[in-house]
């Protein structure tokens, strides 16, 4: 059985940082895309990053490009998201997600991960 364990999050500052972290079990994923979203208080889910497996090639949404950073390590089947200058608008739960048959198209579509963590709650405020 596939499981997804995100750990990390918290209440942080305007302009902090966090570190989350997501471990996978039940089967590697070095192979395949490994991803974070996020959804707000009564907003939708959205894709925030993901990256790819064996190329590591990265993609991000725009409110976080140049702020965020998506990493992984396959001997540790383990995404990490790290996260700079935090702004209130990044407050939500951060869900860890990962698939092996994605197509470059369909990496920011939640509905293309087949396995999903149980999420991690970030605030950010003064």
């Amino acid at each position: 059985q596939v499981q997804l364990v995100e750990s990390g999050g918290g209440l942080v500052q305007p302009g902090g940082s966090l570190r989350l972290s997501c471990v996978a079990s039940g089967r590697s994923f070095s192979g395949g895309a490994m991803a974070w979203f996020r959804q707000a208080p009564g907003k939708e889910r959205e894709f925030v990053s993901t990256i790819r497996g064996f190329g590591r090639t990265t993609y991000y949404a725009d409110s976080v490009k140049g702020r965020f950073t998506i990493s992984r390590d396959n001997a540790k089947n383990t995404v990490y998201l790290q996260m700079n200058n935090l702004e209130p608008e990044d407050t939500g739960v951060y869900y860890c997600a990962a698939g092996m048959t994605l197509i470059t198209s369909t990496l920011r579509d939640g509905a293309a991960y087949a396995h999903w963590g149980q999420g991690t709650q970030i605030t950010v405020s003064s």
